[in-house]
């Protein structure tokens, strides 16, 4: 008898202790409810990584029709992951973070792009991180003179880091791409800034691409005192020679030496 009252004092203390929580839920749940959580602000603010003369292209317009409507709940119920995705949708926005501030604000933290060229034939923009993002064309324009950058659906980071080392390469002649292009059989050509066509090939080795950068550098200061800017491409794709082709209909169009084949 003893077993069976010790038995019936347990549940009852686990019945009361049982709606007893579901009583403080309910209340929990009718407090955070209240209009007093109603969100009333969401604060738009520029990150360390973004200008810092603020946000550039983000613009209260495209917040309100962008990313707002997606929002859901109050201070308490609305998702900070699904906020920080609605931000994240808006043109321009790289990566958002949101904390909550008592009692009825959101604080939106904006890193925007930082557009470095155009990305494949598509209308996309690359930015300096190597992101393609979606964003407006012209405005990237106002900012600075884009690159042209293409190449396989996610070569972009591998891209990006070829176009510096070609800038680097080719600042050392006064000269900067314009375009750099990885074809999808994996063979790099660009076009510099003075309009000359640069074939370069597959990579065979880590020095590939070097080697026949420095080799046209070599050569590029004779080229130029010969031809006088009418260069129109150079392929230096052959092992122990290059083929040029000029402007000037008089001067042959292959300059060669050795020539036994492409890679």
């Amino acid at each position: 008898m003893w077993h069976d009252s010790k038995l019936m004092n347990n549940t009852a203390n686990a019945l009361f202790g049982l709606v007893l929580f579901i009583l403080v839920l309910s209340g929990v749940w009718w407090v955070i409810q209240r209009p007093f959580f109603t969100l009333k602000v969401i604060r738009v603010e520029a990150s360390n990584a973004s200008n810092s003369a603020g946000l550039q292209h983000v613009n209260p317009l495209t917040i309100r029709n962008t990313a707002l409507p997606k929002i859901r709940g109050n201070f308490f119920t609305a998702n900070l992951d699904s906020v920080r995705a609605a931000f994240e949708t808006v043109p321009w926005v790289r990566k958002a973070r949101v904390q909550r501030e008592w009692p009825n604000k959101l604080i939106v933290t904006l890193e925007e792009h930082v557009a470095l060229g155009t990305w494949g034939e598509d209308g996309q923009l690359i930015s300096a991180k190597g992101d393609v993002f979606t964003a407006n064309l012209a405005e990237a324009e106002d900012d600075t003179d884009l690159v042209a950058l293409s190449g396989p659906e996610g070569s972009e980071k591998e891209v990006l880091a070829q176009y510096l080392e070609f800038k680097n390469w080719f600042a050392k002649i006064n000269l900067a791409p314009d375009s750099v292009n990885y074809s999808s059989r994996y063979a790099w050509s660009l076009k510099l800034n003075n309009g000359m066509q640069v074939q370069l090939g597959r990579v065979q080795d880590a020095t590939t691409l070097k080697s026949r950068v420095d080799k046209l550098m070599t050569v590029y200061p004779q080229l130029l005192a010969s031809l006088q800017d009418s260069i129109e491409s150079v392929d230096m794709r052959y092992p122990n020679g290059l083929a040029l082709k000029s402007s000037h209909s008089n001067i042959g169009s292959k300059k060669q030496t050795k020539a036994s084949g492409k890679t």
